[in-house]
């Protein structure tokens, strides 16, 4: 069985190699995602990304994380964008929905189409400082208010959006980069709290990403939520009715791999219910992932069944929502003005939370 469209991949070097040309040639990602370390300038990205598509048959999601702030790949391409948290102190839901419409921009000029943005993590003591700025409010209302314009601002600059860390990484007091966060917190509580989000914006939200933290009330042990079918199938698939496209964080990170060897990890993504899993850096890890897969597959007629229906699920959203049509190459003229419209917007940020401040 061939395994295709259920990848999403990342790798080093700023331009195409035969090496990287073989890899998306074999495998045939759903997408590619680009860091900073990927990004030198706008042209170079624009045409990395495009030199990717030509080695897959398939429209690919090109994928970036860009929430502004701590986390913003093109700070030395185009500018610094506001972080969540600094648009959202204005209150004012027009910047709110502003900020969407920036970074859509931003990320659409130089060949995007996904941004893995908005964080829907509630902004709890416990997390402050892995979260920081990233995350907006502990009110769940307040999150809702800021992500729905965030997500409308990116979908009028012809970007997709992901909700994430589901199911809330507002409680994580570890960063699932390099450790597995546990969170202590009953169901009922991460209903009424965590969840908020997703529950409301259901129908909302193209993508929803699936954080590497364990939540032992919920699942009696220390899976974490990337791998569990308790979360991906039973409560955001079923209970809280989600429909669109559900992608694992980086499976690269320490907080899974301290607990599972990628193949499993890979595997046990899918097998929950996930339909992309992230692989955003090692090669070998890739191809390891990519052959496990096969074999599983080959195995087992349930993983089988599972592979061939979140592959329908990409492919019928990318026949619905992607074309091959291409973005123009970003010109230096088009650069200058990005980074002027950024640079204008800060200021209005700036401007706007003077002027509350004072009111207050």
């Amino acid at each position: 069985m061939h395994i295709i469209q259920l990848l999403i991949i990342g790798f080093d070097g700023t331009e195409m190699s035969a090496r990287l040309a073989s890899l998306l040639t074999k495998i045939q990602p759903a997408g590619v995602i680009l860091f900073a370390r990927n990004i030198t300038g706008a042209e170079q990205t624009h045409a990395l990304l495009r030199e990717c598509q030509k080695c897959v048959a398939t429209p690919l999601f090109t994928c970036v994380d860009l929430e502004g702030g701590r986390v913003d790949r093109f700070r030395n391409v185009i500018g610094s964008a506001p972080s969540a948290a600094d648009v959202f102190a204005t209150g004012d839901r027009r910047l709110f929905r502003k900020h969407g419409r920036v970074i859509g921009e931003n990320c659409r000029a130089l060949g995007f189409n996904l941004d893995f943005a908005p964080a829907l993590d509630l902004a709890f003591e416990a997390s402050r400082s892995v979260m920081s700025s990233r995350s907006v409010s502990a009110d769940p209302k307040e999150v809702l208010k800021y992500a729905r314009e965030f997500l409308r601002g990116l979908g009028e600059a012809g970007m997709f959006g992901c909700g994430k860390h589901f199911p809330g990484l507002g409680e994580a007091n570890l960063d699932t980069h390099h450790e597995l966060p546990s969170v202590q917190k009953p169901f009922k509580k991460l209903w009424e709290q965590d969840l908020v989000p997703y529950r409301i914006m259901r129908r909302e939200l193209p993508f929803v990403m699936i954080s590497h933290a364990a939540f032992p009330a919920v699942t009696k042990d220390r899976t974490p939520a990337s791998l569990s079918k308790k979360w991906i199938t039973d409560v955001l698939r079923k209970k809280i009715g989600y429909r669109g496209v559900i992608c694992s964080d980086d499976l690269e990170m320490g907080g899974v791999l301290a607990a599972t060897p990628i193949e499993q990890a890979t595997i046990e993504h899918i097998r929950a219910g996930g339909d992309l899993a992230l692989i955003c850096h090692q090669e070998d890890l890739i191809l390891r992932a990519h052959e496990a897969m096969i074999r599983e597959a080959e195995r087992d007629r349930g993983f089988a069944r599972r592979v061939q229906e979140s592959a329908r699920r990409v492919l019928a959203f990318k026949k619905k929502h992607l074309t091959r049509s291409r973005t123009p190459a970003p010109t230096a003229r088009r650069i200058e003005k990005l980074t002027r419209q950024l640079w204008e917007f800060a200021e209005e940020i700036r401007l706007a939370t003077l002027d509350r401040e004072e009111q207050a």
